[in-house]
């Protein structure tokens, strides 16, 4: 069965950067934090694209929902919070506020975010609602409600070609529910499709005049193999579930929060759940592949996501260095390391002497922005935190906990690089803190 995908010939075409999409590594914003957008959903406006998704710093909690934009869906820029705890009411302490999504509405000028609401043991089952005049905003909520009357636990958004729009809705006792909106979005109209089936997360994607729904099975915050449906109508027949991931990996260990159409293809946004520590949980984003009526995902290391042209690439060709190989000084040095490469690292980094790690002779093929992946160990509860200076150019970079300190995690940073083999990479902390136990960092050659 023949993909659609890019071109091989594509591959080899000049660029003018490689940045690339890390799945499941830690991902720093502008504000040097990872990225904090869990079940998020993506708007691009005027060439921007927003991502608002939920703030799990404090776990299950409410405690802030998230704006970030970028320009080529890999370098994010902290914005602000769209909506923030309050004292009381639906956005106060321990309550659930989750899976964002905003849409606009071109004849009220309005940008709509629909929200699922609840209280901490999930029994309220409500979507909230919440309007602005500008994407990255401030928000003003307008209350909640149960759609139809029905339940509503984990939902979506979306927004046909001819401005009408829905609301994607697990309703637990009767199945996963299509609902149109009102013609300004802030209510609902009628039932669209009934699935008698549960399915929660749920994400549509329309390409070539046929409906894709993707969603995930009921098991809580562990993963499991995701599943879709496909219909040339919204009110159907839509066709049988059937995975879209390789069987029993879990969809990569993820869950479906949206699909953001590419060009002619698609990227699948999935959160892989930490249950046990949700703020350190991370993205699976992935191409999605479409043949026909059947789609397809694709596990991968790292890719590269070409906006201009509406593609996206493979990942370029990489070397790797051992971090205890580099030169250790300030006190740094060589620790042990069982699931690491070779057995070791380098530990004590930072802290007060300000250990640090320098890899030089750093090889690049072209002088380009791109991304570097360093494998990693942090045994905290909480984030790390290093200096990365790489040809001067120092950035601060968050690294999550890793799997109780035993196995290593990944953290992507976006760098310049230059043509040649002079490039030289430092790692250290300035603040005293200990930044984490470098394994590996892996560099883009081609």
């Amino acid at each position: 069965m023949k993909f659609l995908t890019v071109s091989a010939l594509f591959c080899f075409a000049t660029v003018q950067a490689t940045l690339q999409v890390v799945p499941g590594a830690t991902w720093t914003a502008s504000n040097g934090r990872h990225v904090q957008a869990h079940g998020a959903g993506i708007t691009q406006v005027d060439g921007v694209y927003y991502m608002i998704g939920e703030d799990k710093t404090e776990g299950t909690a409410f405690h802030n929902i998230n704006c970030y934009r970028s320009t080529n869906l890999v370098e994010w820029t902290y914005v602000g919070a769209l909506l923030s705890r309050q004292s009381s009411g639906d956005l106060g302490p321990n309550r659930v506020v989750e899976r964002p999504k905003v849409i606009y509405n071109s004849n009220t000028r309005q940008y709509v975010m629909y929200l699922h609401i609840d209280s901490s043991n999930y029994g309220e089952a409500k979507v909230g609602v919440a309007t602005s005049s500008s994407v990255c905003g401030s928000y003003s909520y307008r209350g909640s409600f149960r759609p139809l009357g029905f339940e509503s636990r984990d939902i979506g958004l979306f927004k046909d070609d001819d401005g009408s729009a829905y609301l994607l809705t697990e309703d637990r006792p009767n199945g996963l529910r299509i609902v149109a909106l009102s013609a300004d979005y802030l209510s609902v109209t009628r039932n669209v499709y009934l699935w008698n089936r549960n399915i929660e997360s749920p994400a549509i994607w329309k390409t070539g005049g046929v409906y894709f729904m993707l969603g995930s099975q009921l098991t809580g915050w562990n993963s499991n193999d995701n599943l879709y449906s496909y219909a040339t109508s919204l009110s159907g027949p839509w066709s049988e579930w059937q995975r879209f991931a390789d069987q029993g990996s879990n969809t990569y260990n993820s869950q479906t929060s949206f699909i953001l159409p590419l060009g002619n293809t698609a990227i699948y946004m999935g959160d892989r759940w930490d249950p046990n520590n949700l703020m350190r949980s991370t993205y699976i984003w992935l191409p999605l592949e479409r043949s026909g009526n059947t789609i397809r995902l694709t596990n991968r290391v790292n890719w590269v996501p070409q906006v201009s042209s509406g593609t996206w690439v493979v990942g370029p060709t990489e070397t790797n260095r051992e971090g205890e190989a580099g030169t250790l000084s300030n006190g740094a040095r060589s620790v042990s390391c069982s699931n690491c490469s070779g057995g070791s690292a380098a530990g004590w980094i930072g802290g007060p002497d300000r250990g640090a790690l320098t890899l030089t002779g750093i090889s690049s093929q072209a002088t380009t922005r791109t991304t570097l992946r360093i494998r990693y160990l942090n045994g905290d509860s909480t984030q790390r935190f290093a200096q990365v200076t790489v040809n001067g150019e120092t950035q601060t970079v968050a690294f999550l906990p890793t799997d109780n300190g035993n196995s290593p995690g990944g953290a992507s940073v976006h760098v310049n690089l230059r043509a040649g083999s002079d490039n030289t990479i430092t790692i250290t902390t300035t603040d005293g803190s200990y930044g984490p136990d470098i394994d590996r960092v892996f560099v883009p050659v081609t």
